[in-house]
């Protein structure tokens, strides 16, 4: 897992976009992942990023903050402060067979209501606090990494440093 975030993190730090389109971007796919629409999490970003004129691979790549791991508790998530957000108690009226069925059109009909809905509006205040932390914090780190690789970017070493001209340590015979 740590691996994959490594992964995540220099891609979207090497993309040549400006700091502000990257930034957009994956602010796009986070905020894309609260939604309850498993599969167009990435059509969602993208076409968000296309909007704001952000970054179309940083929101494919920022819909990786939902995968396996954080989807149960992002739906958990939604869910709640959905019926809390509709006035609702928040049991199921549906059953968990139900859920596992959404791959049909007629069946996802059905569920907007008791399982949709609050979910997608429950998303809405966990996604804009995500992306008031993640823009920021990409918008900054884009920068410094694109500063840094630019060339002439590192300043030159200082004179008193260099080994050159026969001063290395212990040349004299003193440690």
């Amino acid at each position: 897992m740590t691996r994959q975030l490594s992964y995540y993190r220099l891609r979207v730090l090497r993309l040549s976009a400006s700091p502000r389109a990257v930034a957009t971007g994956v602010c796009a796919g986070v905020f894309a992942s609260w939604l309850p629409f498993l599969g167009f999490h990435v059509l969602i970003a993208v076409s968000t990023a296309f909007l704001l004129r952000g970054n179309l691979v940083a929101a494919a790549l920022g819909t990786a903050f939902a995968n396996p791991l954080t989807l149960p508790a992002i739906w958990a998530a939604t869910w709640e402060i959905g019926h809390q957000m509709l006035g609702r108690d928040g049991t199921a009226t549906v059953s968990i067979e139900d859920v596992f069925h959404l791959h049909d059109p007629w069946r996802i009909a059905e569920l907007w209501g008791p399982v949709l809905k609050p979910m997608t509006i429950g998303a809405i205040p966990p996604a804009l606090i995500s992306v008031l932390v993640i823009y920021p914090l990409t918008y900054f780190a884009v920068r410094s990494f694109q500063v840094r690789r630019r060339p002439g970017a590192m300043p030159p070493p200082q004179a008193g440093l260099t080994s050159g001209g026969g001063t290395s340590p212990g040349a004299d015979g003193m440690l």
